[in-house]
């Protein structure tokens, strides 16, 4: 599928031109005939005879990069100096530091944040833990924790390669809900030692987010986290991508006017995220969902069934269909699909029902093209930022742990989704909701507080006891 230029493409070039030539006029018709944008153009020393200047400007994909500074070389006269791809810029060093919340500015002050004043404080501690709530970090922060396994669409690219990706989200936490969290990226795959390291390592958190493990092995992470610890186990891409998803179908429902029990649902994919999508669709109240992994619909005539895909034959595809996507997709009333690249064309989105509706999640690359897509359905998502209604796990994530520090919650219920979906939905009003807008702006400012607040009212400031999700 052709994309179009990028910002996360953006490279800017330092050349330099003959102060007097036509070269200045010409860089950025290089560009734009090259196919990038140019979105800075800025002269940093001028001379008689020569001007540096800076180029900025957006490409496709790195190879489409290097035509644009190919096109740029080819003017008569620059000369190319430098060329600094701003992604990488922006990551060098990292992108999270932490710096103290209180002055260190003379031997009184230091001695009351360190010792022998701490000391006080860590004994109240000892006499009675719950305190640690009170006076320590752990009322406020949460771990990003990954092996590495199942990064983004990248795969199984270990714990260093994953730590990029840990620490945008504990930018994110903090951007969005004040939250401060910590990127540990541990070196095993072993399920029993996962959750032996999170387990030892939970005291100083309130909160722990699961992030980019593999299914279906980070099915049984979070379970026995959860039956260990006393305080919240989400994984985000299970728990965040469904609350998403429920707020976006409920509008886009909205928009044409159909009711979540009564349509056909056909679903792509059943990892981790579609199991997670398939359980609070139900819970909402779907009713007819059919779902498909590479070798077909599920259903409980297949004899390759695990644990998890057992499952999902037991509580979907009640009239037994034993055939491909493609199939599920005729006739059906909505698509949502969290698994692979290009797998239905416009065709396929033709043949669903009159205002179909169709959620192609799969990154980079969707599992139909958007703009075929919206040939023939009335809604259209995705999870890329340059097409409407995009569903994007920050418009959740921050908000639920916010509410769930705040309640000092020690569990996550399936109540706590269905209302940070409900509240997720309901930010976006009835004036503004239509077929391009079925979730807010990640930037919206209700997102995290509406979010928020609806979690911190279902958990009713409950620390122990909860039924999980």
């Amino acid at each position: 599928m052709a994309t179009v230029p990028s910002v996360s493409y953006s490279i800017t070039v330092r050349l330099e031109v003959p102060a007097g030539g036509k070269a200045v006029s010409q860089l950025t018709h290089a560009v734009e005939s090259a196919g990038g944008v140019v979105t800075a153009l800025d002269v940093t020393t001028a001379g008689n005879e020569k001007l540096r200047i800076d180029v900025t400007c957006a490409a496709r994909d790195t190879d489409h990069a290097q035509g644009i500074v190919d096109a740029l070389e080819a003017i008569e006269g620059v000369v190319i100096h430098k060329v600094s791809d701003r992604t990488f810029l922006m990551h060098l060093g990292g992108k999270i530091e932490t710096k103290s919340k209180v002055p260190l500015r003379n031997r009184d002050e230091l001695s009351m944040a360190y010792t022998p004043g701490v000391a006080r404080v860590s004994m109240a501690i000892a006499r009675n833990p719950e305190d640690a709530r009170r006076l320590t970090i752990k009322r406020n922060s949460v771990a990003v924790v990954t092996d590495g396994s199942a990064v983004l669409g990248l795969g199984n690219i270990g714990p260093a390669a994953a730590l990029p990706v840990m620490e945008g989200k504990a930018a994110l936490f903090k951007r969005f809900a004040g939250i401060d969290a910590w990127p540990i990226c541990l070196d095993t795959q072993d399920v029993d030692e996962l959750v032996r390291t999170i387990q030892v390592l939970a005291p100083g958190f309130g909160g722990i987010n699961l992030e980019d493990i593999s299914a279906p092995r980070c099915f049984e992470v979070e379970r026995r986290l959860r039956e260990l610890l006393d305080i919240p186990v989400f994984h985000d891409d299970q728990h965040g991508t469904a609350i998403v998803v429920l707020a976006a179908l409920t509008n886009a429902l909205r928009v044409v006017r159909k009711e979540l029990g009564e349509v056909r649902i056909a679903m792509a994919g059943a990892g981790a995220a579609g199991t997670a999508v398939l359980r609070l669709l139900l819970a909402a109240g779907a009713r007819h969902v059919v779902v498909c992994d590479y070798l077909g619909a599920v259903h409980k005539g297949r004899d390759d069934l695990d644990e998890s895909l057992r499952w999902i034959a037991d509580h979907t595809n009640a009239e037994g269909y034993a055939g491909d996507l493609r199939g599920a997709v005729k006739g059906a009333d909505v698509f949502i699909g969290v698994s692979a690249p290009g797998i239905l064309t416009g065709d396929d989105v033709a043949a669903m029902a009159e205002d179909a509706v169709v959620f192609a999640l799969a990154n980079p690359e969707p599992e139909v093209s958007p703009d075929e897509a919206r040939e023939h359905a009335a809604v259209v998502a995705t999870g890329r930022s340059d097409f409407p209604n995009q569903i994007n796990n920050v418009l959740a994530f921050p908000g639920v742990f916010r509410g769930l520090l705040d309640a000092q919650a020690g569990g996550v219920t399936q109540e706590m989704l269905l209302a940070a979906a409900g509240a997720l939905a309901a930010v976006v009003t009835p004036e503004e909701l239509g077929p391009n807008y079925i979730v807010p702006s990640v930037f919206h400012p209700d997102v995290a507080t509406a979010v928020a607040a609806a979690v911190r009212e279902s958990a009713g400031g409950r620390a122990r006891g909860m039924t999980e999700a």
